[in-house]
């Protein structure tokens, strides 16, 4: 019987690690209705699109778990002047049947009218309308997101890093899957929460 206890004390911090939020982690971007985008005079800047090794990926969680994903297929640009991204003219859109999951079926599931119902509802887009450099390499970012039909205006922290070939955007944060009307429960004895963690880590170089 001793035995029987060691050996549940000894698993149980790792039932209890699977049982996290991995948006306690992150920053929760702010949510806003959608803005209209401010009219934005002709900059003479440098237009970057992103490259192959770009990445948009996201982590979605349940009572029992989480599980990673992203999405394969997307595309996007933005304008640097003296090193530094310039204006409004930035966008970002993404194909939504290239979503991916680490399971097959959730794959199949993340697509279907539960969550992103990719038929219905094929791109996504997000759109900015403002940048404030806030450090070095620190900025805060928002844009109006179209996701599922639904769109909305949100912000998040990002850093910009550069080199003599590329600009490396990063962030990290979390939104709420609700405030875009996917609202899918999940089972009642494993429900599925309701912020979604979005990691971008994207390469852009000047448009050929």
């Amino acid at each position: 019987m001793k035995f029987k206890y060691l050996a549940l004390a000894a698993t149980a911090p790792v039932l209890f690690a699977s049982c996290e939020n991995p948006a306690d982690k992150t920053e929760a971007a702010k949510v806003a209705p959608a803005v209209e985008k401010a009219d934005d005079p002709a900059v003479v800047g440098t237009k970057y699109t992103f490259t192959a090794n770009s990445e948009i990926h996201f982590i979605g969680s349940k009572v029992t778990g989480s599980h990673n994903g992203g999405f394969k297929t997307f595309s996007g640009y933005f304008t640097i002047k003296d090193g530094e991204p310039t204006g409004l003219d930035h966008k970002v859109e993404i194909t939504m049947d290239s979503a991916w999951a680490d399971d097959d079926k959730l794959t199949t599931h993340l697509k279907s009218s539960d969550f992103f119902d990719v038929d219905q509802y094929p791109k996504s887009t997000f759109d900015v309308t403002s940048i404030k450099k806030d450090s070095e390499t620190g900025y805060t970012v928002a844009g109006n997101l179209t996701l599922h039909g639904v769109t909305k205006n949100i912000s998040f922290p990002a850093t910009v890093t550069r080199n003599s070939e590329s600009v490396a955007i990063y962030s990290k944060f979390d939104i709420n899957r609700k405030d875009f009307n996917i609202v899918y429960a999940g089972k009642a004895d494993d429900l599925i929460r309701d912020e979604v963690v979005v990691e971008l880590k994207m390469e852009a170089k000047p448009e050929a």
